[in-house]
């Protein structure tokens, strides 16, 4: 299975996990901002390790990139009050911090364009690439069978409600019929009263 036959979030997380065991995080990813475009920095611990996992594909896929492609790529519009957005470019450091982990790991190296893919990044993505089809093909089966569970409920749902049309529906009648003849009876009884 090809890298480019699986999902790339998938792919990229598989990899982020990897990445928490062999890289080390730098301290300011506590607190920094992925850009100007942000308000806040990631809530999410590992971001770094799934940043620097997005940034080995999209080498892969669009090498020799530069680190200012990468910005652009990483960028957002920004948010100015009232005023319209702009777009700005992600922040740099953390990219090029990025790129040296993975350079220091062998996976990337340096070229004339900027970074391009070592023999050794291609065979760890290759590699985790064909866990992640796996994984996603063991699971397939298992999301199909609760798609079926799902429409089987959903029939299920509307031939209670129509049932309980139908029992609504006799029930109306049933007590139409009841008020129809309680209202002969009454009219009944006074006209026997007037008789006697």
């Amino acid at each position: 299975m090809g890298i480019f036959d699986v999902p790339a979030t998938p792919l990229i997380k598989a990899m982020a996990k990897e990445f928490e065991g062999k890289l080390k995080q730098p301290g300011f990813t506590g607190y920094v901002k992925t850009g100007a475009h942000r308000e806040r920095a990631p809530e999410n611990r590992a971001w770094w390790f799934e940043r620097t996992a997005s940034i080995l594909y999209r080498v892969y896929k669009d090498g020799p990139v530069g680190t200012e492609s990468l910005r652009t790529y990483y960028g957002g519009k920004r948010n100015r009050g009232v005023r319209p957005h702009h777009r700005v470019k992600a922040s740099g450091k953390i990219i090029r911090t990025c790129l040296q982990a993975l350079e220091k790991e062998g996976l990337i190296k340096k070229s004339k364009k900027g970074r391009a893919i070592t023999a050794q990044g291609q065979k760890l993505l290759a590699a985790k690439s064909r866990v992640v089809g796996e994984e996603l093909k063991k699971a397939r089966p298992a999301e199909r069978a609760e798609e079926k569970e799902k429409v089987m409920s959903k029939e299920e749902v509307e031939v209670k409600d129509a049932l309980k049309k139908q029992r609504d529906s006799e029930e109306s009648k049933k007590k139409a019929e009841k008020e129809a003849k309680q209202d002969k009876d009454r009219k009944a009884k006074p006209e026997e009263a007037k008789g006697d």
